[in-house]
């Protein structure tokens, strides 16, 4: 059975920075394209940042540019998502995904809230 684990969540002010991370299980991860998105109240939920199998390319939405790194641990079956220079807008629960071919897995989503 697949599961995905994310953590590092919670409450940051403005400016503040926050590390999540993402714990697979059951999949061979090394294999898999892993990815962050988020989804915001009322907003389709969007593309974050994502990260080869190898960790050589990684890809960001332009509002994360320069503030977000996506990395991944292959021996730790763990993939990261380091946000800094934190916004209000970026207040979202934040999802990671495993997809590989046809296969795409989710995790339950860990909540980010950005305010004073």
């Amino acid at each position: 059975q697949v599961q995905l684990v994310e953590s590092g969540g919670g409450l940051v002010q403005p400016g503040g920075s926050l590390r999540l991370s993402c714990v697979a299980s059951g999949l061979t991860f090394s294999m898999y394209f892993m990815s962050w998105y988020r989804q915001a109240p009322g907003k389709e939920r969007e593309l974050v940042a994502g990260i080869t199998s190898v960790g050589g390319s990684t890809n960001y939405a332009d509002s994360v540019k320069g503030r977000f790194t996506i990395s991944r641990d292959n021996a730790k079956n763990t993939v990261y998502l380091q946000m800094n220079s934190l916004e209000p807008e970026d207040t979202a629960v934040y999802y990671c995904r495993a997809h590989l071919v046809s296969m795409r897995y989710w995790g339950q989503g860990t909540q980010v809230t950005v305010s004073s």
